[in-house]
């Protein structure tokens, strides 16, 4: 196994914060990655300016908005 896919196992169910190119955060467990950086995030939080603005359970990012 590479070295990126230890890692990125690893974080599989750990919290983690995805910053998105528009500056909002989302905040949750990670449950998957994939080789084009789409995450599924569960228990997430999407934060605006630091500030907390909604709660969803399950969440799907496509990778090409994150930063």
């Amino acid at each position: 196994m590479e070295p990126t896919q230890d890692f990125t196992s690893f974080l599989i169910g750990r919290p983690v914060i995805v910053k998105l190119n528009s500056g909002v955060d989302y905040r949750g467990i990670l449950a998957c990655l994939d080789g084009y950086m789409n995450i599924a995030l569960e228990q997430t939080e999407e934060y605006v300016n630091g500030q907390l603005k909604n709660k969803y359970g399950d969440t799907f990012i496509r990778g090409n908005n994150g930063k």
